[in-house]
């Protein structure tokens, strides 16, 4: 299972909005027959990846799979139907698959006469698809906000200055983690005023391979020339103030995972209506002492009503400080 969790971590791979899954077949002396991963959608499942490069050589296999087999045809057949047309002998897996729609392919590898374990290091597997299974069990994407800020928590300068509150080896994570995302998402009154292009770069400065989606938020027009129109990734502006509306259009839009990067506005609005799960926050070494806020006004009025986050780390990334969490309760 190890080595099928390795392969479910495969670089290369897209984000989403499928789960990323790892296949082995063994022969009856633990022997590897063939190896398979899912590449994104669209693409073979693991299994059927696997069973592909086994040929005949899979009848009679245990295949040793990251998730649950799926029983539904969507872009792709069943992986149940074709691990019992292969003649595996066995199906060990990690997770068990929490898609209403796709859940079932146990039972149906039992009823076909084959003998099927699962959770084995199921915690591993989940953790390799934590953004996928929080969107198709909570019906709305997993949502990270990212704060760069100073100690004394701006985002900006009294005259509006943003670039750079934090240093490059920040900014180059920040890249990696848009990279690793569905989509970003600002608030019109970001781009109006710092024109961002909410790209993905490498450490050229070149475009990464995957690009998320970039999503603008809010009532106002985008003037046509912002660089967030420009073609280097998809665009698409939701004409609403309401998270859940933007949530709800995002899942529909088979958005696992949205990193929220807008100003203090946008991030209020979502803290305010419960809708930020993880928190990545740079914090420069700098005190502004005025400027922008990280976040607007959240109506908390005490402090036992503050936001907190759990299972924090803290890390050093060159001269800034990064400190991720999840929120409270989400």
């Amino acid at each position: 299972m190890h080595r099928a969790l390795a392969l479910a971590a495969a670089p290369g791979v897209p984000p989403g909005p499928n789960p990323r899954v790892g296949c082995v077949l063994l022969d009856s002396t633990g022997t590897t027959r063939s190896e398979g991963w899912h590449r994104g959608a669209g693409t073979p499942h693991a299994e059927v990846d696997a069973l592909a490069r086994a040929g005949e050589a899979a009848r009679g296999a245990t295949a040793v799979v990251t998730l649950e087999p799926c029983n539904h045809v969507g872009r792709t057949g069943p992986c149940s139907e074709a691990l019992v047309a292969a003649g595996v002998a066995r199906v060990v897996y990690a997770q068990s698959d929490p898609h209403a729609i796709a859940a079932g392919g146990a039972e149906r590898l039992r009823a076909a006469g084959i003998d099927v374990e699962g959770a084995v290091l199921a915690e591993e597997a989940s953790a390799i698809n934590e953004a996928w299974t929080f969107a198709v069990t909570q019906g709305r994407p997993l949502v990270t906000w990212k704060v760069a800020a100073t100690l004394d928590g701006r985002v900006a300068a009294a005259d509006g200055t943003s670039r750079w509150i934090t240093g490059e080896p920040s900014r180059a994570q920040v890249h990696d983690l848009r990279s690793d995302v569905d989509a970003i998402a600002v608030g019109t009154g970001t781009v109006l005023a710092d024109d961002p292009h909410l790209t993905a770069r490498d450490g050229a400065g070149g475009l990464q391979a995957w690009q998320p989606l970039r999503v603008v938020i809010g009532m106002s027009d985008v003037p046509p020339r912002s660089r967030v129109l420009d073609d280097a990734a998809p665009t698409i502006h939701l004409r609403t103030h309401d998270p859940a509306a933007a949530l709800e259009e995002l899942q529909a839009r088979e958005v696992r995972h949205l990193l929220l990067e807008g100003g203090p506005t946008l991030a209020a609005a979502f803290l305010r209506a419960g809708v930020v799960d993880r928190v990545t926050w740079y914090v420069a070494p700098a005190i502004l002492g005025a400027g922008h806020a990280a976040v607007a006004d959240l109506g908390i009025a005490t402090l036992a009503r503050a936001i907190r986050l759990t299972e924090v780390r803290v890390d050093q990334v060159g001269a800034d400080a990064r400190i991720r969490g999840r929120v409270e309760g989400a």
